[in-house]
């Protein structure tokens, strides 16, 4: 038995296909905006699945998702109710973006707790899973592209900018200077939002990256035990397998 796994974010929505032991060879991403009936009719053409199980922060497209496969008898919206072994130590777990629940179990599973993953994609979201097991907070900070476009759309001679690797700390142009302040700033939020959550939690945890831009936005982190750009995918498989059972 195979199942649909999607994660739709902000930006882009990854779609995968996988089974109880692992997820299979065929992955596709295409970008969140892009996301209706002629894009998916010819994107799952051919591909065999018997479940669909989805992980959304974008209503609108949570609501098309669920429209689409009205038809298929296994389909599953995840939410805070969905059977993922993991208690929220949380007043209103509803508010939790299903993505970051899917990255805890997916954590949980494949590299232990107490740990943290980080989401970099929009935003980049931190998610903290106790020694315990329990979905315990975390934080939510600007992803690069989100700093970039503020800086271009809240001022008046300030572009936007594509985001690279910074050739220095000291820059010469207005460009270089706007492209240090987003890689090396959100950098060092990173690492701050970990030392203090570090300091809090009293102990190392692992810690997990993921996201599309989590290599580029990984590097220099040496706090970053693993990059697993499945992290997502991986824990949406794992629940599926308590979903469809």
């Amino acid at each position: 038995m195979a199942w649909l796994l999607i994660d739709n974010s902000n930006s882009r929505t990854k779609f995968a296909v996988g089974d109880r032991d692992r997820l299979h060879g065929w992955r596709a991403i295409i970008p969140t905006a892009a996301l209706d009936q002629k894009w998916l009719d010819g994107l799952l053409a051919g591909i065999d699945f018997s479940a669909v199980i989805v992980a959304s922060v974008v209503p609108d497209k949570a609501a098309f998702l669920t429209a689409y496969f009205h038809m298929l008898p296994k389909f599953h919206l995840l939410g805070y109710q969905s059977p993922l072994e993991m208690e929220f130590d949380l007043p209103k777990p509803d508010q939790i973006g299903s993505d970051r629940m899917a990255n805890a179990v997916g954590m949980k599973k494949l590299y232990g707790c107490p740990g943290i993953a980080i989401d970099f994609g929009t935003a980049v979201t931190f998610s903290y899973v106790s020694a315990e097991g329990n979905f315990s907070g975390g934080a939510i900070a600007p992803g690069m592209a989100v700093m970039t476009k503020s800086l271009g759309s809240h001022t008046a001679l300030l572009p936007e900018i594509v985001l690279n690797e910074p050739d220095t700390a000291i820059g010469k142009s207005t460009l270089e200077a706007m492209r240090i302040g987003a890689v090396i700033g959100s950098r060092g939020m990173v690492r701050e939002i970990l030392r203090e959550m570090i300091a809090e939690i009293g102990t190392k945890p692992v810690i997990v990256a993921t996201g599309g831009g989590a290599e580029f936005a990984s590097r220099g982190l040496g706090e970053i035990d693993v990059i697993d750009p499945n992290l997502t995918l991986e824990g949406l498989r794992l629940i599926a397998g308590r979903v469809f059972q």
